[in-house]
């Protein structure tokens, strides 16, 4: 029989989708004050993968990655989505978002994403949150699943995250390391 353990310690980051730079700033600021300061910032990218979010955020979208110094527990995840809701309600404007904030965490397994949709490769976890893994890590590299976001299966994110995964290993060898 399997014992229950504590899950591995993960790397949070928000994938943010918006038009209005300053009001991405004015959301970058919140959730850098909330959770401890960030490590990376990915450059603004021109983001026209579907229109689904055209109307509400307005055109063009730009994408920006954030990676936050704080490790979190996996099971945080579900209230961090609560709270970027939140802050997306905090910067609506005639009651439309235009800053969208998708948070989602990394481990050296997985990159999980939390969304308010449910679908059949999605886990309840409460509060009206949902989970997806949306990259796995095999072979070397993340590698997507056949129902991974579009923009999230480009060679550009995979690197980034493989990138990020490098930092959290590294970072778990250094806190072994000061506790042997």
């Amino acid at each position: 029989m399997g014992k229950p353990r504590p899950p591995e310690k993960a790397l949070l980051f928000m994938a943010t989708l918006y038009k209005d730079n300053e009001l991405y700033v004015r959301a970058r600021d919140q959730l850098i004050k909330e959770f401890g300061g960030c490590f990376f910032e990915s450059t603004p990218h021109p983001w026209n993968h579907t229109e689904y979010y055209r109307e509400e955020l307005g055109w063009p979208i730009i994408r920006r990655f954030l990676a936050f110094r704080r490790i979190i527990s996996p099971e945080q995840i579900r209230d961090i989505k609560i709270m970027t809701n939140g802050l997306e309600d905090n910067l609506a404007e005639a009651g439309k978002r235009k800053v969208n904030l998708d948070p989602g965490y990394l481990t050296l397994s997985k990159v999980v994403l939390a969304t308010t949709k449910n679908y059949a490769h999605r886990i309840y976890l409460g509060k009206g949150i949902y989970a997806e893994v949306t990259l796995f890590y095999k072979q070397g590299t993340f590698r997507p699943h056949e129902f991974t976001y579009r923009d999230f299966r480009s060679v550009d994110y995979v690197e980034m995250f493989n990138k990020l995964r490098e930092h959290l290993k590294e970072r778990h060898h250094s806190e072994r390391s000061l506790t042997a």
